[in-house]
C-alpha cells in the first residue's frame, strides 16, 4: 500500500441561482479542488466562493475547464472544433481562475480537463497536445492531471510538465484503461463500501480493474470523487476514513510531485 495519495473532487459547478453538490461539505474532505471555470458551470460569485472555501480548508487548487457547453453540463462531446481554438479557450478558462484566486489570495496549482474534453483529449493527440500548451502557457509550474496511460498524460510529459495520474473512485474502466461511457449501464458507482474497496485494491496492486477484469498497472498520484454524484459526501468521507485506517496520508499531490 502507498504512503501517501491526494483525494480530489470537481468542485465549484454551480451557476447561478443552479447548485451543484455540495462543496462546502465536500472541502472538509479533500485535499484537492478542481474548480470549474464558466464553460461547463460555475460562475464568478461561485469560483470566488469555491477559491475561497478551498482556501479557509487548506486545500489545493486546480482549473477544471471544459468546451463551451453550459447547457450539457460540458460532458456532450463537441467534434470539428480546431485544437488551436481549445488551446485559446482552455487558456482563458485557467487565467480566470488564476485572477481569482490571487484576488483571494489562493493558488492555482494544476488543470484537469472536465468532461467530454477530458476524455476526449485522453485518446485525441491533437486535443491532447491543446490541453498541455495551454497549461504550459499559464505557468510551466501548473501539474497536468491526466488518466494514466493517456494521450493527455504523453502530452504533459512532452511538453515537460509534471504529470498528475489520476484514478476514479466512482467510475468503471473499459480493458484499455479508458473510463466506460456514462451512457452504459454500470459505468458510475454510487455504493461508498463498493467504491472503498476497489481504491484500496487499486492502491495496493498499482493497478486499476476493468469491468471484464482485466488488471492494467498504474501509477496512482491522486483518487477522484465526482462531486456531482448523489453520494459524494458519503462516498468520500468513508474512503478518506479507511485510507486513513489503512495508514495512507491524504496530502496534495503537488507535495508529492515537489
Amino acid at each position: 500500500m502507498q504512503a501517501t495519495v491526494d483525494l480530489n473532487s470537481d468542485l465549484g459547478e454551480s451557476f447561478g441561482a443552479w447548485r451543484m453538490g455540495d462543496d462546502e461539505a465536500m472541502l472538509r474532505i479533500v485535499s484537492s479542488a478542481n474548480v470549474a471555470c464558466g464553460f461547463h458551470a460555475g460562475d464568478p460569485l461561485v469560483m470566488w466562493q469555491t477559491c475561497e472555501l478551498a482556501k479557509a480548508n487548506g486545500v489545493a487548487i486546480g482549473a477544471h475547464p471544459s468546451f463551451q457547453d453550459l447547457w450539457g453540463f460540458g460532458r456532450r462531446p463537441i467534434q470539428g472544433e480546431r485544437p488551436e481554438d481549445v488551446k485559446r479557450q482552455c487558456v482563458y478558462q485557467i487565467g480566470a481562475l488564476q485572477a481569482v484566486a490571487e484576488a483571494v489570495g489562493h493558488q492555482v496549482t494544476h488543470v484537469k480537463p472536465h468532461g467530454a474534453l477530458g476524455n476526449m483529449a485522453a485518446e485525441d493527440e491533437g486535443l491532447a497536445t491543446a490541453v498541455a500548451e495551454a497549461t504550459w502557457a499559464c505557468g510551466r509550474e501548473l501539474i497536468l492531471v491526466a488518466m494514466p496511460g493517456s494521450a493527455l498524460e504523453r502530452a504533459g510529459e512532452r511538453k515537460g510538465l509534471r504529470v498528475a495520474r489520476e484514478v476514479f473512485a466512482d467510475r468503471a474502466y473499459d480493458d484499455r484503461g479508458m473510463l466506460v461511457s456514462r451512457k452504459l449501464q454500470g459505468a458510475v458507482l454510487h455504493d461508498p463500501e463498493e467504491v472503498v474497496r476497489r481504491i484500496l485494491v487499486m492502491l495496493d496492486e498499482q493497478a486499476i480493474t476493468s469491468q471484464s477484469g482485466k488488471k492494467i498497472p498504474v501509477r496512482i498520484d491522486s483518487i477522484c470523487v465526482h462531486g456531482d454524484n448523489p453520494a459524494a459526501v458519503a462516498m468520500a468521507r468513508a474512503l478518506r476514513l479507511e485510507l486513513e485506517r489503512a495508514g495512507v496520508s491524504i496530502r496534495p499531490f503537488r507535495d508529492r510531485l515537489g
